[in-house]
């Protein structure tokens, strides 16, 4: 089977692509809810695809191949089973999700093309954030170096319905990282979790939201020039 990093599908669609920031804590249920709706309504041709960008209260999830046991402590947070590949994943507050509903049918209809193009996102958003991220092919999702051992900041979860796609992708930011105590995190015991601001960098969730519709460009939209772009913030503090 060909590796993630060597998929070549071609994901860029001229089509517009409409981008939404949440400005308060979205529960999850009303987010799947909204999701579901938007991916009826981009399979119809009724509405533009969407990226939507926003923060979950505190809570655990459990994809379609999550294990009882790594659900360490139940009674944490809530926990919300959902359709989304993978395993037990933790959201809250300090870690940007982008539920990303795209039209999968005009961007090559590939969904292991699809995975490995939100994993190129991710890393060449982290770039941008002088932070240099990896892809494993025996697990999915971003990985980085700190000190001297290995730690996801990124996690991908995905659901298609009607070539739409849905769920998406979660950036640690500057979460509390101890809320990941109460599950394994994506099935993966060997490896540790971190965030950006865990990595010494002084990074908002703005510049995250910056870097991540500038690396989006590159690798989905078809009129995109090419950008690399060094956060402001982040350029005069090193």
């Amino acid at each position: 089977m060909t590796q993630r990093v060597d998929i070549r599908t071609s994901l860029k669609s001229s089509a517009p692509v409409r981008w939404e920031v949440a400005a308060a804590l979205v529960p999850y249920d009303e987010a799947v809810a909204r999701m579901e709706r938007e991916v009826e309504a981009i399979a119809r041709g009724e509405a533009l695809e969407l990226v939507w960008l926003l923060e979950h209260p505190p809570l655990y999830t459990a994809g379609t191949s999550a294990k009882d046991s790594d659900l360490l402590t139940p009674q944490r947070f809530p926990v919300h089973h959902t359709g989304r590949g993978g395993q037990y994943t933790y959201h809250g507050p300090g870690q940007r999700v982008a539920y990303v509903m795209l039209n999968l049918k005009t961007r090559g209809a590939d969904v292991r093309g699809f995975v490995a193009g939100l994993e190129e996102w991710l890393i060449a958003t982290l770039a941008s954030l002088m932070v240099k991220g990896e892809r494993r092919e025996d697990r999915v999702g971003v990985w980085v170096r700190n000190s001297g051992r290995e730690a996801k900041i990124a996690a991908i979860g995905i659901r298609v319905r009607r070539w739409v796609s849905f769920h998406g992708i979660s950036l640690n930011v500057n979460p509390d990282l101890t809320h990941f105590d109460g599950i394994v995190p994506c099935g993966v015991k060997e490896h540790g979790v971190t965030s950006l601001v865990d990595l010494g960098l002084p990074v908002t969730m703005g510049d995250a939201d910056v870097a991540l519709k500038a690396s989006f460009g590159n690798i989905f939209d078809e009129n995109s020039t090419p950008q690399y772009s060094v956060i402001p913030s982040l350029s005069q503090n090193w």
